[in-house]
């Protein structure tokens, strides 16, 4: 089954830092906050205007970005679990650094 989100909704899926405290102790599940990083699985065609322009969103699938701690809607599809959230709860696109190339 496959999601394509509505307007200027995006999709992500949650990415899980490794759960560790500095000291090297693990921590449960259940005492760890909720990720606020993701990456974005679909994204929508974009919000209208009053005129009815469309305006395309900033971000495009395959982007990891950050979002509000409490924003959007939890989802379970095809048991992964996702989040929709509207593209203005999303704070900012990740970087991610080029990868070396390997001299042969």
């Amino acid at each position: 089954m496959k999601l394509r989100p509505l307007q200027d909704r995006v999709l992500i899926r949650l990415v899980v830092p490794v759960a560790r405290s500095p000291g090297g102790i693990l921590i449960p599940d259940t005492a760890q906050e909720k990720p606020m990083e993701g990456e974005v699985v679909a994204v929508g065609d974009g919000a209208r205007d009053a005129s009815g322009k469309l305006h395309p969103l900033d971000v495009k699938t395959g982007d990891r970005v950050l979002f509000g701690k409490w924003a959007g809607s939890e989802i379970k599809l095809d048991g992964k679990e996702l989040t929709i959230v509207k593209e203005a709860d999303i704070m900012g696109v990740l970087d991610q650094p080029a990868r070396s190339k390997k001299a042969a």
